[in-house]
């Protein structure tokens, strides 16, 4: 007994086995690699942390594009200088030099820096493996250092006039800033700057609200049209398809349709709204706050709110038609009938409907992407369209997977809650039926 039972667990795990490691690979690991992301300065418009560092580097090609032509800048001026300036110059050179010795005292950088040199003087350009090279935290900080000290030594003689090129000594000098890359680990930095920054809170706000009102305006609307495809009547199945073709549409073309819908000088919705008094001008709802996340709630009931009414109908079409006729002899009212029958028996089926549109409504994108952008002033800007932004239009992708996590921890909790409070006793009364 004991072993067949098991094996029948065995054989459920190994059921069960496929798609557990597909949502590992498809759902779970894209969190897991943004959460190692977020933990990083990550910004694709800096090369320096254009890639993941855990240590100092050096880039051996914009060293070598600089410090040779510095070395012989620098021995020109000392040429055509008095004593006392070529000593000083001639001081900066034997640091340089120096400097120069230890970033190749390493045998793996030394043999490098050769052949990126090599490279360079074929007028190659050097593979990004081959000239970034890793330093060790004390030549680094020595670089970073004495190119700081050359610098400001050499800022302060060309304030005093005493170099005859002193743009372009100067200027050399300072491309030796940017040649070494710190690592660019910067652990919870991320979160704690998200949670610090208002705009994450206002869009954690605008997202909310949209979800609440969207979703309830939605279940009621779903609802009510469920109740009544569900009656039989001549045409019902042509009625029921129409009623789905909002839903079928892709959500940016309803988007742009709606944007259209929505001109201040041609929408036809936005002079019907201006005439029934809904708004004082056309323009109203694409340019104010109020008319805007009013103008994305509405767009979106219209689009999503046939996929509530098709999961209430499904729900709807287990409720046997005996229960009504036996409450009907009892003397029921239609409304007793509602609130006794069919909300009890649908509330497994509401249920999955508001957890699936809630989760939908809370990573919404595309819809206020198109029609909005998130403006006006921000006024519409969900977290998923901050987490795009700060993402790809500004390339710190750093900040943008912590605010992708930020998203994903949002979604669990959500579902937590509809789990923990609404679905105890659906899954209480599995329990029951197994006992």
């Amino acid at each position: 007994m004991r072993n067949e039972k098991r094996m029948e667990r065995l054989l459920g795990y190994s059921l069960v086995a496929p798609a557990m490691l597909l949502i590992l690979a498809i759902a779970i690991w894209p969190v897991i690699q943004s959460f190692y992301y977020s933990l990083f300065d990550y910004r694709l418009n800096d090369p320096t942390k254009s890639s993941i560092h855990w240590s100092y580097s050096l880039d051996l090609e914009g060293y070598l594009q600089t410090y040779p032509f510095l070395k012989s800048a620098l021995k020109q001026e000392m040429a055509a200088a008095d004593e006392q300036t070529k000593q000083t110059l001639a001081q900066i050179e034997r640091k340089l030099t120096k400097l120069d010795a230890a970033i190749r005292s390493d045998d793996q950088v030394a043999k490098q820096y050769d052949k990126v040199n090599e490279a360079l003087d074929n007028f190659e350009t050097p593979s990004n493996e081959l000239k970034i090279a890793e330093l060790d935290k004390q030549t680094a900080e020595r670089l970073t250092d004495t190119v700081h000290d050359v610098i400001q030594t050499l800022k302060e003689m060309k304030k005093a006039g005493e170099l005859q090129h002193a743009d372009k000594v100067v200027g050399l000098a300072e491309g030796l800033k940017g040649v070494v890359i710190e690592p660019n680990f910067v652990g919870l930095k991320h979160y704690k700057d998200s949670f610090g920054d208002m705009r994450l809170w206002k869009a954690l706000w605008n997202t909310t609200f949209f979800t609440v009102v969207s979703v309830a305006i939605e279940l009621v609307f779903g609802l009510g049209i469920a109740l009544l495809i569900n009656k039989a009547f001549f045409g019902r199945g042509l009625v029921r398809a129409t009623i789905l073709i909002p839903w079928a549409i892709p959500t940016a073309v309803s988007a742009l349709m709606w944007k259209f819908l929505y001109d201040g000088q041609n929408g036809i919705v936005a002079n019907y709204f201006e005439t029934i008094g809904l708004v004082d001008r056309m323009g109203d709802l694409l340019t104010t706050e109020a008319g805007a996340m009013f103008s994305v709630i509405f767009a979106d009931v219209w689009k999503t709110t046939p996929y509530m009414a098709l999961l209430l109908l499904a729900g709807l079409q287990t409720v046997p038609d005996s229960l009504y006729e036996a409450a009907a002899i009892d003397g029921a009212t239609k409304w007793q009938q509602f609130t006794k029958i069919t909300l009890p028996l649908l509330k497994s089926s509401i249920l999955v409907a508001l957890l699936f549109r809630t989760l939908d409504a809370f990573r919404v994108f595309d819809l206020i992407y198109v029609l909005t952008g998130g403006g006006p002033a921000n006024s519409t800007e969900t977290i998923s369209i901050l987490a795009y932004k700060v993402m790809f239009s500004q390339t710190n992708f750093g900040a943008g997977s912590a605010l992708a996590v930020i998203v994903f921890l949002c979604v669990a909790i959500i579902s937590m809650i509809y789990i923990r409070w609404l679905g105890k006793d659906l899954l209480s009364d599995g329990a029951g039926a197994k006992r």
